[in-house]
């Protein structure tokens, strides 16, 4: 079994990077985003290098991710993994946070060196107003390189994790080539909507306030081959 996070996320598109890898839905607001893995590899590239160039972050420090399961969370969380950060997953002092818009209330209970917000726009757009104490991610990542090479040594909490995911990817019986629709308000943990379905070698379709009549549509246009709800 894969003991490297990074390793696994470059398996997962290596195939065909121009392929729909991450397909983001939220049946509250209408959004529909399809990410290649190409892509997604360029956010979670430039998230690494914000992390390692401006940051001077080191394997082994510590990020607080306050942020509901969304495309954007997918390339912070893969971005602190490439980095080889532990995601804390309880408050306590953290080398940096990042915090939806609407949770940054909750940056309160952590200790942070840096902390960026984020809208979470539909389009990946910057913030209109910046929480005081915040950076706005999306501006201050676009301005790093589309690359970055991981150490190949698994960051500190990489085993654990990738055991997990494998030990849930059996549960919910998926294999390789698979397009996975999943139910993010059901299942929002990381482990459960990001990790388990990569290291699967599957490709996902999650979905936030996932309303089910339009489940049977949606299943046929995106060829759906295993759902999660």
């Amino acid at each position: 079994m894969a003991e490297n996070i990074a390793r696994v996320f470059a398996d997962a598109i290596a195939t065909d990077p121009t392929r729909p890898l991450l397909t983001w839905y939220d049946d509250a607001t209408g959004e529909r985003t399809e990410l290649s893995g190409a892509t997604l590899a360029n956010w979670v590239a430039k998230t690494a290098n914000l992390l390692v160039d401006e940051l001077a972050l080191a394997p082994g420090d510590s990020a607080a991710v306050l942020l509901p399961p969304h495309w954007q969370t997918a390339a912070v969380l893969l971005g602190c993994w490439s980095a080889k950060l532990t995601v804390a997953d309880t408050p306590g002092d953290v080398d940096v946070l990042f915090a939806a818009a609407s949770r940054v209330a909750e940056a309160d209970a952590w200790s942070a060196g840096d902390r960026y917000a984020l809208a979470l726009d539909p389009f990946g757009l910057p913030m209109r107003q910046v929480p005081a104490g915040f950076a706005d991610f999306v501006g201050e990542v676009r301005g790093h390189g589309d690359h970055f090479t991981p150490s190949p040594q698994g960051g500190p909490g990489d085993a654990d994790l990738l055991a997990r995911a494998a030990a849930r990817a059996t549960e919910l019986c998926l294999t390789a080539g698979d397009r996975v629709l999943i139910d993010a308000g059901r299942h929002p943990d990381p482990v459960d909507w990001l990790l388990a379905p990569l290291s699967a070698g599957t490709s996902l379709v999650v979905c936030a306030n996932l309303d089910p009549s339009r489940l049977d549509a949606r299943t046929a246009t995106e060829k759906v081959t295993r759902t999660v709800t």
